[in-house]
């Protein structure tokens, strides 16, 4: 199973070769980024692990070396000058984004390769892949609110002195600020949170606002997100390659779900071996609702802003 990385030379791309690599399910990565010798770096960094990971062909190469990839995922992405708006870097990104899609629309893929875009703005560009790649829209996903979710059960988990993995809560919608958490349902292995010791509306929602400015505290701290979002990659990648039909908060192109069309956001997705198997309508609380509405019509705007 062939898994590409186009950006895989930054942080980003890097941590997620080196979580796919300890994942032991993807057989052969391939390093793509425009710095090569820093592609080159990274791959023979990591093959020098072999012997104590799971066996894997890892190598770097230009675009061309994606052919036959069961997944490529895009990386690569601009970061945002001084004094420059949040539009301009958009609009730049979406720039660098296309032409990547121009470069790969030359690779040949198997019928069932999947896309995956993380770059930002990631609803944007997936949308953009969407409408512009060749491979049809249930083939095509953004990695939408995953890391978002994984930071936001993580941080309660935290708060409420309980195993992480028990925390089941989401966030839908933008990959930005319009993101949706949904309380209605967020449990801790089956138990509501208003059961829990300590629950409080009040540090709940400041759990959420530090879920969501979460991205820009690491960039301050650190310079850039990598483990966690590499992390939140493999879980999309291994629930593909293995088929395993796990419902993820995936950005898909949407088509009525909850009267929203035309647009690319997250929502729950049953996500297998064909990419998005289908799209499930939850039933959400009255405000969750308007919110993800109000969140569709945010992106559309900021759309029309960059595609015309």
């Amino acid at each position: 199973m062939k898994v590409s990385i186009i950006g895989g030379g930054g942080r980003v791309g890097s941590n997620t070769l080196y979580a796919l690599q300890m994942g032991g399910v993807a057989k052969e990565l391939v390093v793509i980024d425009v710095a090569r010798e820093l592609a080159e770096g990274e791959a023979l960094d990591l093959r020098h692990g072999a012997a104590l990971s799971a066996s894997q062909k890892i190598y770097a190469g230009g675009t061309d070396a994606a052919a036959g990839s069961d997944i490529v995922i895009i990386t690569a992405g601009l970061r945002r000058k001084p004094d420059e708006s949040r539009l301009e870097l958009i609009n730049r990104n979406v720039s660098l984004f296309r032409s990547i899609l121009q470069e790969l629309k030359q690779v040949p893929l198997p019928d069932h390769a999947i896309l995956l875009v993380v770059s930002n703005p990631v609803d944007i560009l997936t949308y953009l892949a969407v409408k512009e790649f060749t491979l049809p829209p249930q083939r095509v996903m953004g990695l939408g609110t995953v890391l978002d979710t994984t930071r936001f059960r993580s941080l309660l988990a935290e708060y409420f002195g309980v195993a992480a993995t028990d925390v089941k809560a989401l966030i839908l919608g933008e990959h930005g600020d319009s993101m949706v958490p949904v309380w209605s349902t967020a449990t801790a292995n089956g138990v509501p949170l208003q059961s829990l010791p300590g629950y409080d509306p009040a540090k709940m929602q400041e759990i959420f606002e530090f879920t969501k400015k979460s991205g820009a505290e690491v960039i301050r701290l650190k310079g850039g997100a990598g483990y966690a979002v590499g992390l939140a990659i493999r879980e999309v990648v291994h629930a593909i390659l293995l088929d395993r039909q796990q419902i993820l908060p995936v950005s898909s192109l949407q088509m009525g779900l909850y009267g929203i069309d035309d647009v690319c956001l997250s929502v729950p997705t049953i996500v297998g071996r064909r990419g998005v198997e289908k799209q499930i309508e939850m039933k959400l609380a009255d405000e969750e609702l308007q919110a993800l509405r109000r969140s569709a019509q945010v992106l559309k705007e900021i759309q029309a802003q960059v595609m015309g």
